[in-house]
């Protein structure tokens, strides 16, 4: 049975508030003796504070919801990408005093319910496209701080923090350029003209540009970003672009399918095609070869985004602007100088 305040009061002989100011550390007006007391009792009858009951005096619920897109009712949208961030949220939360509730929407409705119900403190974005979050009005969200992370949304009701999308893919551009690539294939997902995956596309072109270099012949393949979609791509590269000597892919799980597809067909990486990825995600560098790409400060990603997010449940004054972290590329074997083109 749960021990309560009553079981507490009763035993020390002191009232239920006395015990209440004990146990949150109000003792300017109880004596020594009593505090010692109460303490002895809360530590052999093994009383838990009740969470809830301490969010209703408080007025808070110590509760951040992580909004995740559903690609249907039984799964979640989770990249290794994002399994690294949920890690580094659910930490930032805990050291912070708050507790990390994730919830996967499969339709942007389900968002208004999710936020309602749950009585939150405020809730983090991963991974929805910028015109969902567009869409977000103050119907939605209500009082309810929201955060998101990876979006060029300018909804005024959010504050966002992602990495230097633009950037990283110029750098990673840039690397293949450098070792004297030029037929280089753009590998990512269907992109408009906002979003991560165009930052990229455009940091992408403007490295050839850098060279003084048109990169308009540069074939763009469209796939989406999974390990299986990397490894169909990467068996028929070849075939559907016999010249090409790079890709950069979007994401490090598109890329490392790749390499597998091109092994497949004996093709070796990088004597023949060199490969770029983007995220730096731990197993990157644990394949054969190990993966060149762009590195996003993951860690500072999640920690950014909830002390932005607590700050602004605090009764901070929301961000106008996002919080642009910077990338820098990591350079592996998955890259050489061109080779090998007949």
């Amino acid at each position: 049975m749960r021990v309560t305040l009553k079981d507490i009061a009763e035993e020390a002989g002191v009232s239920i508030m006395t015990v209440s100011n004990v146990i949150n550390g109000r003792h300017a007006r109880v004596s020594a003796d009593t505090v010692e007391r109460v303490r002895r009792i809360v530590t052999e009858r093994g009383y838990v504070p009740s969470a809830s009951a301490r969010s209703l005096a408080a007025r808070t619920s110590r509760l951040i919801g992580l909004l995740v897109p559903a690609a249907d009712e039984d799964s979640l949208a989770i990249s290794p990408h994002n399994t690294a961030i949920f890690g580094q949220i659910e930490r930032r939360l805990r050291r912070r005093g708050y507790h990390l509730l994730l919830r996967g929407i499969s339709d942007t409705a389900e968002i208004t319910e999710a936020l309602r119900s749950w009585s939150l403190d405020g809730a983090v974005l991963l991974g929805f496209l910028d015109e969902e979050v567009d869409r977000l009005g103050p119907a939605v969200a209500g009082p309810i701080p929201l955060l998101t992370i990876d979006s060029y949304s300018t909804n005024p009701l959010t504050t966002g923090v992602r990495s230097d999308d633009f950037t990283g893919a110029r750098l990673a551009a840039a690397h293949l350029l450098g070792l004297g690539h030029r037929r280089i294939v753009f590998a990512g997902p269907r992109f408009t003209d906002v979003g991560v995956v165009h930052e990229r596309f455009l940091g992408f072109r403007r490295a050839f540009e850098d060279f003084d270099l048109s990169g308009e012949d540069s074939p763009v393949e469209t796939v989406n970003t999974t390990h299986e979609e990397g490894v169909a791509l990467g068996r028929r590269l070849l075939a559907d672009h016999p010249t090409a000597t790079a890709v950069f892919a979007t994401a490090d799980i598109l890329a490392i399918g790749l390499i597998e597809g091109l092994a497949d067909t004996g093709v070796p990486v990088p004597a023949r095609v060199s490969v770029v990825g983007f995220d730096d995600i731990d197993i990157s560098a644990y394949v054969t070869p190990k993966l060149t790409t762009v590195a996003q400060d993951l860690v500072g990603k999640a920690t950014s985004a909830v002390d932005r997010l607590l700050d602004v449940a605090g009764g901070g004054q929301r961000p106008t602007a996002p919080l642009v972290l910077d990338v820098h590329l990591v350079e592996r074997g998955s890259t050489a100088p061109p080779g090998g083109v007949g």
